[in-house]
Order: C-alpha cells, then structure tokens, then sequence
C-alpha cells in the first residue's frame, strides 16, 4: 500500500531536483582553478575574457603576462650558448610559469591554464565531459581483468613487438574501465592539451608515446574543408570523414593556448620548465616535457589532447598585427572570426547578452 510522503519529504525532493537543476546550468569544468594569462595593458582582452566567461558561467583569475624586457639574466635559467631567447619568448615563458608556480604555491589539485585571446564553443562542458570519457578509455585500467591493462595496448609505453598502429577505439563503445579516483579525466595524466594551433597523431616509430586513438562523430567539430591548422599537415583532416573528433597523446604540439596541470604536474613543469634551461618558447618546452625530448631531454611525460582543440584563437576585426604581442602576423586588415569553432561564445555574444538561441554557426554544413 502506498503512501502519501509526508511535505518534508516533498520539501527536500524538491531542493534536490532545485539543486540538480542549477548544478547542470552551472556545472564545473572539473578543473579547481582557471587561470587566464594576460598582459595587464591588453585590456581589451581582459575585458572579452571577463564578458565571455560571464557568459558561459565560468570563473577564472587573471595572472598577469610579463614584458620579456624586465626579467634580468640572472633570474633566467641556465641559458644556451646562442645567448638569451627574445624579450617575447620570455615574457611568454615567465607569465605561464607565473600560472603554475600559483596552482603549486596554492596546492591546488587541478588548473586550466588560457591565452587571453582564446575563444570556445558554447557547448564546452558538454565536450570536456566526451573528452574525460575519452581520457577513461586510452589511460584508466580495464574493470574486472585482476591486473592492470589497458584498452591501448600500447600504453603506459610501446613496447619493442608493439605494434605501430591500432584500431580505433570508437567512443560510443568504450570499455568499462575503473572509475578515476583523482579527477574526471583520469588518474595518470600529466598535462591535458586543449587548445593548440596545431598537433600530430603520435607517429609510428615513436618508443614512448602510446598510439592509442578515441574516434568520436562530433557535431561541434565542423566540416573537413573549414579544418585548420599550423601543422605541415593535418591529419585529422586526411584521415576521417566530416564531423570526426579524435583524443590522443600529444606528438608535436604547437601553440599553448589552453592546458590543464594537476599538481604533481605542476610540480615537475616548475621545475624542468621553470629551473632548467630557457631555450625555446615556453610551447616547445611544453611540448618537450610531454614526449621526452629536447635539450635538456626532460623525460616523457603523459599528456592528452584533443584534435581538433577545444580552445581556438579568436581574431578581432582590425589590423592584423594586433593578433600577437609576440610574433608578428603580417600587414593588412582582418574580419572577426574565430577558428574552427561553429558555435562560438564571443561571436555570438549579442545573442548571448540578449538571452537569444538563434546563434551562429562561422562554419554550416554544405552539401
């Protein structure tokens, strides 16, 4: 026989769901911290940033970017015999550094670390959930098999009868793994690599990097033809169909428009990052303390991204050589876009403000 509950039970029903509600309008990024690097005089930035993240329920805190001219020599480390990288390079250096000597100082057990100039898509929670799902899949042990082994047998590291390419794990049919303990993406990783100008799926020969892949069909990711990238090829765009979203270990990364660090990560990045030597931006050394390689080699490290990337630069309208205070872009004028993004939060930020949902997709599917 069933009974009415009583009105507390209604009462605290009705929280819950309450609760749940905003939760899902306001879920985390599953990051502790976001950091957003940014020179304090591009204050045109800081405010797009600040409107942006408003927008998208997000919170962040600016660290301020650094002028390459103010670091003496003697708070570089040891420097290569060619001499002391350009004032750019280093004030790039020292701002990320500046980032994650915070996430340690702090002790926080996770940070997203932005460019001032990136853009991402409205749907972002819904594609950093696929993409921990996706991180489950390439580095958590598999349920039930007593010892540890993985999806990608190739992972933690290729061994030499490895073979050098794997079928594809395909994202709706994932292997039950054990749950993460340590965050939502996994307990192993060391850098998650979000957003980048351009990354290679990890190459066959290599002797370290794990060449397991997660294929997803993905409405966000636009069409082949509207695909860019720094890299000298694409290989996400010449090896699957339209609307295809690949996750992966990182293999020659470019650009260090988004990461995330845990802290024992952090810790290692401080260190071989911070206290070695500074001879490349600070995207290279990233990209190095990830796959093991450099001068000084600074061991392999296990680092997870996405391709195409979830954080992409967004371009004003105007001259071009506003894009970077870093290197130069060339001459000439500029409309406003947003790589790669179909539905971008800061070119639909009209939309956004006025509580509109006829947003604009840059890059609508043809025929």
């Amino acid at each position: 026989m069933l009974r009415r509950p009583p009105n507390l039970s209604f009462l605290i029903a009705g929280t819950t769901i309450s609760l749940l509600l905003v939760w899902w309008a306001y879920r985390p990024t599953w990051f502790e911290k976001i950091f957003v690097v940014s020179l304090p005089s591009r204050t045109d930035r800081r405010d797009a940033m600040s409107l942006a993240a408003a927008l998208s329920n997000i919170d962040f805190e600016f660290i301020d970017g650094v002028d390459g001219s103010t670091i003496p020599n003697n708070a570089l480390p040891q420097t290569p015999a060619e001499g002391r990288p350009s004032d750019p390079t280093v004030g790039a250096w020292r701002g990320h550094l500046n980032a994650i000597q915070e996430v340690v100082r702090r002790n926080l057990t996770s940070a997203l670390i932005l460019e001032d100039d990136v853009d991402w898509d409205v749907r972002l929670r819904d594609q950093l959930h696929d993409f921990a799902l996706s991180s489950h899949g390439l580095t958590q042990p598999l349920a039930g098999t007593g010892r540890p082994t993985y999806a990608d047998i190739t992972y933690p590291t290729p061994s030499d009868t490895s073979p050098t390419l794997l079928p594809d794990l395909g994202f709706d049919s994932l292997p039950v793994t054990i749950a993460p303990q340590g965050s939502p993406y996994g307990d192993e990783w060391d850098a998650l690599w979000l957003g980048h100008c351009g990354m290679h799926f990890p190459f066959s020969d290599s002797k370290l990097i794990p060449k397991g892949r997660v294929v997803q069909s993905d409405q966000t990711v636009p069409q082949l033809h509207h695909l860019w990238t720094v890299s000298d090829s694409n290989d996400l765009k010449e090896q699957y169909p339209n609307h295809t979203r690949v996750a992966h270990h990182v293999q020659d990364g470019i650009c260090s428009l988004g990461y995330a660090v845990n802290q024992r990560s952090a810790r290692k990045l401080l260190y071989e990052v911070g206290l070695k030597r500074v001879n490349a931006a600070f995207d290279i050394m990233l990209r190095w303390f990830c796959e093991g390689t450099g001068d000084p080699n600074r061991g392999y490290h296990n680092c997870l991204t996405t391709q195409p990337s979830l954080f992409q630069i967004h371009l004003v309208a105007g001259p071009k050589n506003y894009n970077s205070d870093i290197s130069d872009h060339g001459g000439g004028e500029q409309e406003e876009r947003t790589e790669v993004l179909r539905w971008s939060v800061k070119m639909n930020t009209e939309a956004l403000l006025d509580g509109r949902i006829d947003l604009v997709d840059q890059y609508p599917d043809v025929d």
